[in-house]
């Protein structure tokens, strides 16, 4: 295949966001992790708007083909209550923070302890997923902590009435939750949820690694071995869960996630920073003389790739973003948290290391 002996700047020009063991003043877990605050009381009709007749009898007619009876969709539906703070967290997303505000949220010691302590406590189960799946084992307890700060923040929304919400309530994505809903209703009857108690994520993921109802029942493993795929309570299930999720979406062994670049010019790359679509371009579309990376290395150019664009306080950082980091996007589509989940998981390699 062929390769390029990438261009290697000048030390002194280096201005680059590294892999840090942040000392920070953030209290954890994340506000977007944290438990719900009670919604407060609004206006009737926001807190019941009515569902369209004729959307309701179109989710009615698509879960009777899914194999459910009409009285069970409409008994689904009747538990199903709107919650207006689930509108407004998902207006107020977290990702649309610059870098230099969102990396301190979560790349903090605290996160890095407990991440360590739980790859610790299950060493083995990592492991055997990191193998079996073909996983590096970092990239499973980076996924975790960021999520869940291993699980002890999973959400304070019913997730019925999250889906429900988005699904019949959130027109700019209301078609995809509405199918998440129909999912869950799957969902709790497979793996037998009590979904009057059932908690998660203003946008309805569940569980230790948040997944959304689909995933759960696509991606969902018993890595425990007691015969169902609790992705809730057990953290080996999750850890399983999490490296086949992974695995599924084309993640590559020892293979690297992203470099960082270095721009030798004032102006803009030429290359259009990746803003969630396909990856269109080639390694050989983003490197030129004046963006090149950090440290040289034989790279295949003809691989895909993405460019990454860092905001800091007074410039911006610019990362190449190779197969593995797009993985890591299809877990969550921001780019900031894929690399907040790299540098975490680069945090816990080292120090795993270091520790034995």
């Amino acid at each position: 295949m062929p390769t390029l002996r990438a261009f290697l700047a000048p030390l002194g020009l280096l201005c680059l966001s590294s892999c840090l063991i942040a000392c920070t003043t953030a209290n954890e877990p994340t506000p977007a992790q944290a438990p719900a605050p009670s919604t407060p009381v609004a206006p009737a009709a926001e807190i019941a708007p009515t569902i369209p007749a004729e959307l309701k009898e179109e989710f009615i007619q698509a879960q009777v083909k899914q194999g459910f009876t009409r009285a069970e969709v409409l008994a689904f539906l009747d538990k199903a209550t709107y919650n207006q703070g689930v509108i407004d967290a998902m207006t107020r997303p977290w990702e649309a923070k610059p870098w230099h505000v969102y990396y301190p949220i979560f790349l903090t010691e605290k996160r890095l302890d407990a991440g360590l302590a739980f790859w610790k406590k299950h060493e083995k189960t990592i492991a055997k997923a990191a193998a079996k799946y073909q996983v590096d084992p970092q990239i499973i307890v980076a996924i975790i902590g960021i999520e869940t700060f291993y699980g002890q923040y999973t959400g304070n929304y019913p997730v019925i009435d999250a889906l429900y919400t988005l699904g019949f309530h959130y027109p700019p994505r209301a078609t995809f939750f509405r199918k998440e809903f129909g999912e869950l209703m799957k969902l709790v009857k497979e793996e037998h949820l009590d979904i009057d108690t059932l908690k998660g994520s203003y946008a309805g993921a569940m569980g230790y690694g948040q997944f959304i109802p689909s995933s759960y029942r696509h991606y969902a493993v018993d890595f425990d071995g007691s015969g169902n795929r609790d992705l809730l309570q057990s953290p080996e299930d999750a850890i399983g869960s999490v490296a086949n999720y992974f695995h599924e979406h084309g993640w590559q062994a020892n293979a690297p996630v992203a470099l960082p670049l270095v721009n030798n010019s004032k102006a803009a790359p030429k290359a259009k920073v990746w803003a969630g679509e396909k990856l269109n371009y080639k390694v050989a579309d983003i490197l030129t003389p004046t963006l090149a990376l950090a440290d040289a290395r034989d790279l295949d150019v003809s691989q895909k790739a993405l460019l990454i664009e860092l905001e800091q306080a007074d410039h911006s950082d610019y990362w190449l973003g190779l197969n593995n980091f797009y993985v890591i996007t299809r877990y969550n589509r921001s780019p900031l948290y894929s690399m907040a989940v790299y540098q975490f998981s680069q945090q816990l390699k080292e120090q795993h290391a270091s520790k034995k």
